[in-house]
Formats: C-alpha cells, structure tokens, sequence
C-alpha cells in the first residue's frame, strides 16, 4: 500500500518510508505503560545536558536495527524534561514527521495549544527587533488576538490571510504560514516560509523550522514549550501517531468536557472555599503564565506607564523562578525583585521592606510566593503576613500607594484554607496556584488551576483571556483525571502527612546529627500537612570545600540505596503527591534547575504517599545510617 502523502518519490523513498511506518507501527504495539501516564522523569536515567537529543539519537538506533521490543523501549533515557518539553510519544511524532519532510527531528516542535508556537517565535523576534509576517488560509485559531498581543505582549507583525503558499509575497524578516490540518501528511517546504504551524483540531499543533538560518530559533522555541505550555499531550500524541501510520483523518470536532469541567470546577470551589470561578490549565507553568499576563494587561489598562515589579524569591522553584524572569525580560516596564523568604530569612519582613520601597516608587507590585517555601518547608506567621499585605502605604507626593496582589504557589498544600471570607487572606488581594500533576490528579497528568478571592473577581476575568489567548486550558483528558482525583485529595493529603511525619520521626531517632526542613506539629494542627521534607545529611571534611562534597555523595548514596533496594515504590525523580511510593530529588539539580548557584539548595528533598511501604523505607534508611 502506497500511502498519499508519499505520491512523487522514488520507488527507494516509498520504501524507506514504509519502513518507518511499520516501525512506528510496533513501537505503538509494545509501548511502555509508562508512555501514557507518566508525568515525572527518572533523573537516574537522565542526562540534562543531553536532555534533548539522548532519546531520540538512542530511538534512531533502535529503528536502525529495526528492534522494537518492549525491554528495548523500556530502557530509553528519559524524553526532555517533565512532559512539558517533551516525553516519549510527542518526540517519537515529531521524528516521525521529520523522517517525511527530510529535516532534523528537531526541526519538528509539538505543541498542546495551538497558539503558543507563534508566540514563542513572535517573542523571539521582539528581543532580536525583527519583523514577522504571520500569512494564513482559512481561519485563524479563535483564540488568536491581535490587539492583545500588540499591546499587552508587545509583539510587532503583520497579518495576512492567503488562498495558498503561493500567494505569500517575500518579506524582509520572518515569515510564518498556519494552516488547518486534517491529516499528518508531508508539506512542501516552500524556502520564503520560515516556519510552518499545521493546527491539528483538538491535538495541538506541530512547527516546523524550515532552513538552516531558522535553527538558532529552536531553543528558544523549546524553551517557550517548556516554560509558558507543553507539548502535545501523550494521548493526543497516541491519537496523531495513529492517524499516521493508518492515514486516516484526524477527528477534528471538540469532544465533550461540560461535565468532567463542571465537577472539577465544583472540586476546586469546595476545597479552596474561593467564590471566584477556577481556571484550569493545561500547567501549571501555563496558569501561572495566565496569571502574570492577566495582571500585567490590568495595570496597563488601569495604571498606563507605572513599573510593575514582579516579587518572586531567587530560590523558589526553578520554572516559577525562570518564567516570571523571561515574562519581565519580554514586556517594557516589568522588572523582578528578590525575595529572600527562608535560610534564615523572614518572608514577613522581606515582603515589608520591599513594599514600601516599592509604595515610594508609586509602582505595581505583585508578589509570587510559595507557603510553604520549597525547599525548606517554611511557614510565615499569618497573621502578621496579612497585616504586611492589607498595610495602606503611601507615595513619596502623599496619595494612596497600589495595594499588591498576592500569588501564592499552595502546590505543597492545596487543602488550606486562604481565600473564603472568614480565611487569613481574604481581605488581600489574594490569587492561589496549584500544580495539578501533584495533589489534585496523583501525578496522572499535569494540568494546574489557579482560584481568586472576592477581590480579584475583575482579574480573574483578565487571567482567563490569556489563558484562553495562549490557548493553555486543560484538555478532556486532563478534565476527566482531574475529575476523578480531585474529591479525593484531601483524603490523600492526611494520609501522607502521617506517613510523612512518622518517617522524619523514625530519621530524627537514628540520625539526629541530621538537619531536617519539616512542618512542625503546631503548624500541622493549623492544616499545613505536606508529605514532602529535606534533609541535610551530617557530613565531615577539614574545610567547608571537603564537607561540602561529601554531603553531595552521602546525598546520592542514600537516593541509589532507595531505588536500587526498593525499586517498585522509590523513584528518582522530581514531584509530589503521587498516589504511590516516595519520589527522591536534590533540588539543586533538578527544580532548581535555572536557579542562580548561590541560592541552589544541595539537600534531599523526599516526598511521601498516602501508599508506601513505610517499614521497608525505614529498614533501608537505617541500612543507609549504618554505612556511613
């Protein structure tokens, strides 16, 4: 059978690329389980600085040998980072597509939303005050808008709506071409275009960077990808491969979400006590983005030409960290400010200093901030964090400074209570985040929701364009987990604090010359109750350089001694709130990762489930004890 897409090759080509049909055709029938669900990443079998080209250079092999059996996938390193930059099924569709087209895999980039790969090579050219000509057939994505992303995003470009490629005239910068695609069929590479987006209905969509002068852009696209959305979903990625190798049309029609939507929302509402309608996203990198863009639209509507400072401490995790960075560098008039909020400094206190430094530069703060702090597991006084943040300061001409609005990262505890009318921060305006690949779906997907207190009910509504905008909202099959997982997490949350408390307990008895960063039991009975701690091992070394070292091996030599002994429940790898087992990461090298050295933390970081088997951690925990 000659496919459609391969009519005027040679009969050499047909065959090559039957081959590659067929092979993607086995490694579909023997996929590993893990392909579908997994939302973490064994940090074991992966290698950061070759992060994005270790999978697939060892997936080509295997094709070149034409080996495809199970035990040959299961043992392929880890796909990028997280699922957000890509994972086994989206880098498998996208070498796929390149073997059609005759490019480098990596010259083919998937994306869940269909918006997000313009915008990341529209902000790439607004750094590098480049022109961009974005031309179209048919209709545009709905969510597209072109006032908005001139005036908020400050993206410059031209639009044009054409009857083919042909119709494009030649342009003087970059020229990108959308289209509606029913089918993953080979395009022609016409060279006046420099980037193809093929809209894939409910999937995603697929960029293609065409010539060797458009490669510089790949990263910066990839980054975009990893930090303001996700790829194309596993399933979606399943769902296109399929559709490839059977050459069948791909189902195009929006499936039904009204229900799963209206019970997560619902969820949402009953567990953060909020009366703000929830957004849900299809990250949580890609809420939070939602967040910073709606806010910042707000103040240049409200407060046209006032700096918006943007509060977010150095060592909070790295893709928070990165994100609000990449947001300041990218809009005129936005600029970060450090927080130190744990390590010996107060986050009360810091907060106070900056807010009134900002209060006398008439500027727009808005402050992101995780309680507790990660890594450290830290808890400010509530009470005096809400007098700080309800505090009316002034002006150095005497009127009334912009009151701040607080973004508060409860990934580590979602079940607190901070916005219902009679909570700590209901008088502040106040906006809570959550990463949904923790908690709220057990690590079966990676959506995020964010939620308001009665304050923000105007910016909730700017939030939700942008979301829809970068068309980031969480998709059906993200729904649908989350409805499922949702009712139940609160339930989750208790029963992993009691097997996290009693662990740290079981180390503070056989290690006390160990540093534990955990909840105390005061905190605990106000409802702070993660499952997640770290751990500064005691170390030895006649200079801090020596000490220093040995900690980092002794850090290493207790997460090998986890995985390796209990190797069906101790992972490697960076989350929390699973629904088995106990994730170990040191932070410094993994959700650290873009974080400034000084302020990475080379700690363990441990995080429990409400199932685990907690005798036989404790016996290998001891075991480790002993070594050392």
């Amino acid at each position: 059978m000659e496919f459609m897409y391969l009519a005027g090759l040679s009969k050499s080509e047909v065959m090559k690329e039957n081959k590659m049909l067929n092979y993607i055709k086995e490694v579909l029938k023997n996929k590993p389980t893990g392909w579908l669900n997994i939302t973490t990443h064994r940090l074991d079998i992966y290698d950061e600085k070759l992060a994005k080209t270790q999978f697939l250079d060892q997936f080509e092999t295997l094709y070149n040998d034409n080996n495809a059996t199970i035990s040959a996938l299961s043992e392929l390193p880890t796909a990028y980072d997280y699922i957000r930059l890509g994972h086994p099924l989206s880098c498998v569709l996208e070498w796929a597509i390149a073997h059609m087209q005759h490019i480098k895999p990596e010259n083919a980039i998937s994306f869940s939303s269909k918006t997000i790969p313009v915008l990341a090579i529209l902000r790439k050219n607004l750094l590098d005050n480049k022109n961009t000509q974005i031309a179209y057939t048919g209709e545009l994505p709905h969510a597209f808008d072109k006032e908005v992303l001139q005036h908020v995003y400050g993206y410059k470009f031209e639009l044009n709506k054409v009857e083919s490629v042909e119709a494009i005239s030649a342009f003087e910068g970059s020229t990108i071409f959308i289209s509606q695609q029913e089918n993953i069929s080979t395009i022609d590479l016409d060279p006046k275009i420099d980037f193809f987006v093929s809209i894939y209905g409910q999937l995603g969509s697929v960029l293609l960077v065409n010539g060797k002068e458009n490669e510089s852009y790949i990263p910066e696209i990839q980054h975009v990808r990893r930090r303001e959305s996700i790829a194309m979903t596993p399933a979606n990625s399943l769902v296109a491969l399929e559709s490839l190798i059977g050459q069948s049309t791909i189902d195009t029609s929006k499936k039904e979400v009204a229900t799963n939507k209206a019970l997560v929302l619902n969820s949402i509402t009953e567990i953060t006590c909020a009366h703000t309608k929830p957004l849900v996203a299809s990250s949580g990198l890609s809420i939070q983005y939602a967040i910073l863009m709606g806010l910042i639209d707000d103040a240049l509507e409200k407060h046209k030409g006032k700096a918006i400072k943007i509060i977010v401490p150095p060592n909070c995790y790295g893709g928070t960290n990165d994100q609000a960075r990449r947001v300041a560098a990218s809009v005129d008039n936005v600029e970060i400010v450090d927080l130190a909020v744990d390590g010996g400094n107060d986050m009360v206190q810091s907060i106070a200093i900056i807010l009134d430094k900002i209060a006398s530069e008439n500027a727009i703060p808005y402050i992101i901030a995780e309680i507790p702090t990660n890594p450290r597991v830290e808890v400010p006084n509530l009470t005096q964090l809400k007098e700080v943040l309800s505090k009316i300061r002034k002006t150095t001409t005497g009127t009334i400074a912009i009151d701040p609005v607080f973004i508060l990262d409860q990934t580590f505890c979602p079940n607190v209570h901070f916005l219902g009318e009679d909570d700590v921060l209901s008088n502040v305006r106040t906006i809570s985040f959550a990463s949904g690949s923790k908690f709220p779906s057990g690590g079966q997907c990676t959506a995020g929701y964010c939620v308001g207190n009665k304050k923000t009910e105007a910016l909730m509504g700017k939030i939700e364009k942008h979301l829809l905008l970068c068309d980031n909202e969480a998709t059906p099959l993200q729904y649908e987990i989350l409805a499922k997982q949702l009712p139940s997490m609160n339930q989750r949350i208790k029963d992993a604090y009691k097997n996290t408390r009693e662990f740290v307990h079981f180390i503070h008895e056989v290690l006390p010359g160990a540093k534990i960063n955990f909840v105390s039991e005061e905190l605990a009975q106000q409802g702070f109750t993660p499952s997640v701690f770290s751990l500064d091992l005691p170390t030895k070394g006649n200079t801090p350089e020596e000490k220093e070292a040995h900690k980092r091996e002794l850090n290493l030599k207790l997460i090998h001694l986890m995985i390796t002994e209990i190797p069906n429940e101790s992972k490697f790898c960076v989350s929390y709130g699973q629904l088995n087992g106990v994730y170990w990461t040191i932070p410094a090298t993994s959700t650290q990762g873009t974080t400034k050295e000084g302020d990475k933390d080379y700690i363990v970081r441990a995080s429990l489930s409400p199932t685990m088997d907690l005798e036989l951690h404790k016996k290998v925990f001891l075991d480790f004890v002993r070594t050392i």
